[in-house]
């Protein structure tokens, strides 16, 4: 699947002599879990499973971390393109607040686990600015900040002045949030792959699945002439999952971002702060481990790979004026890095992460939305439970199954 185009940054940031070593798949091999995928949410959930001591082996079709994930721009936060009000609107209080309260969950996991891993993957804690893109956007922040502050949820608003004060532009109001953090993603996989290997779980390169039989104790999944037998499989093929299904669970758009040279000052980006808008689509960014900056955004509907690299190219020096009108102050700025992305999001706004009728012994994890890593987050460790045997009704919330409308742009319409 064509899943990006053009220069990622991401995977020139860790050097090969750095980058742990994946086996080719030569025999017929078994295993308690099998996991079938190699980027965010395959790399998360063979973790967590490897270190509560499950027989984990994980395969990737192509290169580990170089599908959708290397065109990640690593944003990690609690609060989601649905705000926590919309989502109360729709599924009600209980269940609106659940899912905050499972991606608060998850980012407090991935702050806590970063530092235990082999390799660094430039996790920083970072607050948020959410603001007003329009005047008329006030009312709603103010009334999400209320129903975060009721549940619990660490934010403050901040009005015109305010936000004047602390950064290099005026908005006429936004919310500011804690608890969310920045990740070089290419890094972060390689991190939790190399951990998950370091407790035992085996991880294979160039092995694509090309069927699977299901019978009552288990899998057998395989690739041309080699089997695999497993108990329980996840299926994290991301987008590609929506070719095994005849539910399409996501609509699919291109989204795009840039890298900017590293700058020298950070005057008017109070803390270094992520920062996003109301509008839609909406334009966010961040810094790096190395002071630069990454601004993505211009999401617009899925269109063939030759459009969208012609497209990029616009598209990119937009975003490089974005952030030149809203922080003057840190000095030129150039692009090194420009890329263009498939992105989905599903039609409510949640993830889709647990079983499927037709497919027994499977989980699937399908992180869509922009909080595809928080979400990736959660579905390891709802996952991990399910898998030895407790029980998580939370998992009703994410089902694959639930009622979702026909897909304006479906994966048929990708090169595959």
């Amino acid at each position: 699947m064509d899943l990006h185009t053009n220069r990622t940054a991401w995977d020139k940031t860790l050097p090969e002599s750095e980058t742990p070593k994946y086996q080719a798949l030569h025999d017929n091999i078994s295993c308690d879990v099998l996991i079938i995928g190699g980027g965010m949410g395959g790399a998360l959930s063979a973790r967590e499973l490897a270190h509560r001591g499950i027989n984990v082996v994980l395969v990737e079709k192509s290169k580990i971390g170089q599908g959708s994930s290397v065109a990640n721009t690593g944003l990690l936060q609690y609060t989601n393109d649905k705000m926590m009000t919309s989502c109360i609107n729709t599924f009600g209080e209980q269940n609106g607040v659940l899912f905050y309260r499972l991606c608060q969950q998850a980012m407090e996991y991935l702050i806590d686990i970063a530092p235990t891993l082999p390799i660094d993957a430039q996790l920083i804690p970072r607050s948020s600015l959410y603001y007003a893109s329009n005047p008329e956007d006030v009312p709603a922040l103010k009334e999400e900040y209320e129903n975060l502050k009721r549940f619990g949820f660490e934010a403050e608003y901040w009005n015109e002045e305010e936000i004047a004060k602390r950064f290099s532009f005026q908005k006429a109001g936004g919310l500011y949030t804690h608890g969310d953090a920045e990740v070089n993603p290419y890094r972060f996989i390689h991190a939790l792959m190399a951990d998950a290997m370091n407790h035992g779980a085996q991880l294979y390169e160039g092995v694509e699945i090309t069927n699977h039989v299901a019978d009552d104790t288990g899998v057998t999944c395989y690739a041309g002439d080699i089997a695999i037998r497993a108990r329980t499989v996840i299926y994290a093929t991301g987008y590609a999952t929506q070719e095994m299904k005849k539910e399409r669970g996501a609509f699919l758009e291109t989204t795009y971002a840039i890298m900017t040279n590293p700058v020298e000052s950070w005057e008017g980006w109070h803390e270094q702060s992520m920062v996003w808008e109301t509008t839609r689509p909406y334009l966010y960014m961040r810094t790096t481990a190395d002071n630069r900056i990454v601004v993505g955004g211009l999401d617009e509907p899925f269109t063939d790979p030759e459009w969208r690299d012609v497209r990029m190219v616009k598209q990119s020096q937009k975003l490089l004026e974005e952030v030149q009108t809203l922080f003057p102050n840190v000095g030129e700025l150039s692009i090194d890095y420009a890329w263009a992305a498939v992105f989905g999001s599903s039609r409510d706004g949640l993830p889709y992460i647990g079983g499927h009728p037709d497919y027994p012994h499977c989980y699937f994890v399908e992180g869509y939305g922009g909080n595809g890593t928080v979400y990736s987050a959660i579905a390891a460790q709802l996952l991990a439970d399910t898998i030895t045997g407790i029980e998580r009704p939370e998992l009703e919330l994410f089902g694959l199954t639930r009622t979702t409308k026909p897909s304006p742009a479906t994966v048929d319409d990708i090169v595959v």
